[in-house]
């Protein structure tokens, strides 16, 4: 079978964003609670949006082509921005594209 080139974006992005957000919770902490890499921390930040606007692209266009309706195309998205949400979004989605792609009926050949 083959496989969806914009679910493995979407793949790849949610794990990426999932983990640039825990490191920047991380870097927050110790920006705010002990005063530490001050500098560091904006540049996480940027990588982090950097990472979320392309998980939000790709997670867009994923809910359009599956037809998503509005309050999960919104939780999905809105999953990039809050801590390990991504992870379980991502699961939750690769497990239904693939369980959506084994219901597809196979074509059967025409016999004349």
């Amino acid at each position: 079978m083959k496989s969806n080139p914009l679910l493995t974006w979407y793949r790849v992005l949610a794990i990426a964003t999932g983990c640039a957000l825990l490191i920047f919770c991380g870097f927050m902490i110790a920006k705010y609670g002990f005063g530490a890499a001050k500098d560091l921390t904006t540049y996480v930040a940027m990588l982090h949006g950097y990472l979320y606007i392309g998980y939000f692209v790709v997670t867009f266009l994923l809910g359009q082509k599956l037809k998503w309706p509005l309050g999960r195309l919104v939780f999905t998205l809105a999953a990039g921005c809050i801590p390990f949400a991504s992870f379980f979004a991502e699961r939750r989605v690769v497990r239904e594209a693939a369980g959506d792609r084994a219901e597809a009926p196979a074509k059967q050949p025409v016999s004349a």
